[in-house]
């Protein structure tokens, strides 16, 4: 027997099984990087990205056309392995805000991916009201980034050179 071919609506709610999988993970570890941060904006930031995160949550399940659930996703349990990794090799170390902001950072990047690509088969789809709410998450991650961007630049790094 031939298999059928998969569709792109098939593909599409893979990939958002995947995303819900990964902002579920994401709001389990950023209380871990707010308590590990050493720097009180860092530690702001995380919370931020904490609150947004369910929010975010809260719009992937709209978006489901059934029960939301997830689907591991290996590239954020890398991610954030990574993350974990360096808040235990630099603990109380002054590059410590640094490695956790490069983790950060990796983490919106990968949501900035998967929402953009989300977003273009939902439009391929006819799916007006997915569309919608994704392009508010997108949104939010690419604030989120440029927020991170900007506390890199302006203090975490050279605190991190300077010691």
């Amino acid at each position: 027997m031939a298999k059928e071919p998969k569709t792109l609506d098939e593909l599409f709610h893979d990939t958002l099984k995947d995303i819900y999988f990964a902002e579920k993970k994401i709001l389990a570890t950023l209380p871990k990087m707010a308590k590990a941060a050493q720097s009180e904006e860092l530690k702001a930031a995380f919370e931020k990205h904490r609150t947004e995160t369910e929010g975010q949550i809260e719009r992937l399940e709209k978006v489901f056309e059934q029960k939301p659930q997830g689907k591991t996703c290996a590239a954020i349990n890398g991610i954030t392995e990574e993350g974990a990794e360096i808040m235990e090799e630099y603990k109380g170390s002054p590059a410590l805000d640094a490695g956790l902001l490069a983790a950060a950072q990796a983490v919106e990047h990968y949501e900035i991916s998967r929402y953009g690509t989300l977003i273009a088969w939902a439009e391929e789809l006819g799916l007006d009201d997915a569309v919608s709410l994704l392009e508010e998450t997108l949104e939010e991650e690419e604030a989120t980034d440029e927020a991170l961007t900007e506390i890199a630049k302006t203090a975490i790094n050279q605190e991190a050179q300077a010691a």
